[in-house]
């Protein structure tokens, strides 16, 4: 009896050191390398997409209520009672582009229009974002995006200088069309010293804006 459980415990032992020596052997060649590889990859993939399912929504909320902040910033209050995010269509310009438009209504009626429109000024583009009324008259002008230079262009900021505000009230034909540009250039509106540039694109950047909106409204409230 002896005999036979000290033979089983050798066959035993045999069978696990040739299992030793096959695993050791498999680790040595390239496909188990491979294979570790790829299963630290496909760890590495499904916690990436684990994450990015998790916070996905509440980056898209973050960025809607920042982009419903700026909205409401162009419109005097009271002004719309709609949820704008909703109720928005694209327009396409004669370039090619397209413009998104977001519809401000009260009580149901249309009351007018935020959009956004831009051109380049010293170092980049200058956003700018625009309310205007049914009629074509400016609620409101921030802008939303700029390189500018510190201290000098970015004046054009409502945070550092109330410059912007001097577009409330305009119109295409408020001031007359040759008005629409710097006092430097002949037109109403102030520039900075040391940097026309800035406020020059924000002026042409805010006349396109109203020469679409007139070009398009019909469209933009059929739809």
């Amino acid at each position: 009896m002896a005999a036979l459980v000290a033979a089983l415990r050798w066959n035993r032992s045999g069978r696990n050191k040739e299992l030793n020596m096959n695993l050791a052997q498999f680790r040595e060649k390239t496909l188990y390398h491979g294979l570790s590889l790829g299963a630290v990859s496909l760890v590495a993939g499904l916690a990436l997409a684990l994450t990015d399912n998790t916070t996905h929504a509440a980056i898209r909320a973050a960025e809607a209520r920042d982009l419903q902040l700026s909205l409401v910033q162009v419109l005097p209050a009271g002004f719309a009672d709609n949820d704008l995010l909703k109720d928005q269509t694209s327009i396409k310009r004669e370039d090619g582009s397209a413009v998104v438009v977001y519809r401000a209504r009260l009580q149901g009626q249309i009351k007018g229009a935020v959009f956004q429109v831009g051109e380049r000024g010293y170092a980049g583009e200058v956003a700018v974002l625009m309310g205007v009324d049914y009629a074509g008259n400016i609620l409101g002008v921030r802008v939303v995006k700029h390189g500018e230079t510190p201290g000098l262009g970015d004046k054009i900021d409502a945070a550092k200088s109330r410059w912007i505000l001097d577009f409330d009230g305009k119109s295409l034909g408020d001031p007359t069309p040759e008005k629409w540009a710097v006092k430097k250039d002949g037109g109403q509106f102030d520039q900075f010293a040391g940097a026309t540039v800035t406020p020059r694109a924000v002026v042409k950047a805010v006349k396109g804006g109203l020469v679409f909106y007139a070009a398009h409204r019909e469209e933009i409230f059929a739809k």
